[in-house]
């Protein structure tokens, strides 16, 4: 059964690939076209992906296990704590320490200091002490908990990891791969897919793009909590994650491609550049607002200038004419 459409990837703009020129060619499987030297996925294997992925994911928690949500990135960081969060499951969405992984012990020091922290300004006893370490305290804690703060509940190493672009989380999917942990990863055009257990072949940089795929894990994984009791899976043991056989794609197959030629293919969103990216408390207050400004500044504004220069075109056309008129009078 299908979990999202071809019109659902579309919609969100999880086809836009990067432009050719960075590509990486061990991705080119999961291409079928260049437009306007923009990579473009295709969108019936990253269905077939999609689906394998979210099973997979499913077939995790449903034996009690947890995937460790992993973004930091600016268009991800929001959409991987809220969806981790609202699981219970472990997340980082702020900076991955080296050795979260391959040096576990030394991160579980950092969580029982953050965890001793809390329980200091919970009790009230920090108010007991000096101005200067209070505030030396408070700033040791908004660090280990943009670090550790989303895996401080996790016990041990997770049974896997959800990850939005492998190329920026290079380290955690290195770390993943030398501990034998299976990795689920939205990977883009511009990334290399080896080593990564289940590929997700999609735009990595769109918002809407990473809310989709992400919403779709989430559900997963919901479904597979919800079906396990006591870390028991309830599913059958000879159950498989569906195999996704990989073709070659070409420009004149899929549903994607008709799409495409009947006009339905838009622009790709922009990269929200860092000067326009709003504090943290703004953003919060004006959730939708402003990321969708943001994504779509720079289409409004070249629509803008567009009609501008048709206007200013037209009125060109209108004096040329008048002027021709009067030299045939």
């Amino acid at each position: 059964m299908s979990i999202v459409s071809i019109k659902d990837l579309l919609n969100a703009g999880v086809h836009f690939g990067h432009q050719q020129r960075f590509w990486n060619p061990k991705m080119e499987s999961y291409i079928f076209d260049t437009r306007k030297k923009i990579s473009i996925i295709d969108l019936e294997i990253t269905k077939e992906c999609l689906n394998a992925a979210s099973s997979k994911a499913e077939e995790i928690c449903s034996k009690g296990n947890r995937v460790l949500f992993v973004g930091t990135k600016r268009s991800a960081s929001k959409t991987i704590k809220e969806s981790a969060s609202a699981l219970g499951l472990p997340y980082i969405d702020k900076r991955w320490l080296g050795g979260t992984l391959t040096n576990w012990k030394t991160i579980r020091g950092s969580i029982r200091r953050l965890l001793d922290i809390e329980e200091l300004q919970s009790s009230g006893r920090i108010n007991k002490l000096s101005k200067k370490e209070a505030v030396d305290i408070t700033k040791e804690y908004e660090k280990l908990d943009a670090s550790v703060g989303g895996i401080k509940d996790m016990k041990g190493l997770p049974d896997a990891l959800f990850v939005i672009d492998v190329a920026h989380e290079k380290i955690a999917v290195t770390e993943a791969k030398k501990m034998g942990i299976p990795i689920i990863a939205l990977v883009d055009t511009n990334s290399n897919p080896d080593g990564i257990d289940h590929i997700i072949p999609g735009n990595d940089d769109a918002i809407r793009s990473i809310r989709l795929i992400t919403k779709v894990i989430a559900e997963a994984c919901a479904r597979g909590l919800a079906s396990s009791t006591g870390g028991l899976n309830l599913a059958s043991d000879d159950a498989e994650t569906p195999e996704v056989k990989i073709k070659k794609a070409t420009v004149t197959s899929g549903k994607a491609l008709n799409l495409v030629e009947k006009g339905e293919l838009s622009e790709p969103e922009e990269d929200v550049p860092a000067e326009l990216v709003l504090k943290e408390s703004t953003v919060e207050a004006s959730e939708e607002t402003v990321e969708e400004a943001v994504v779509e500044s720079d289409t409004e504004t070249v629509e803008a200038k567009e009609v501008k220069e048709a206007e200013e075109g037209s009125v060109d056309l209108s004096d040329a004419e008048a002027k021709e008129s009067e030299e045939v009078k």
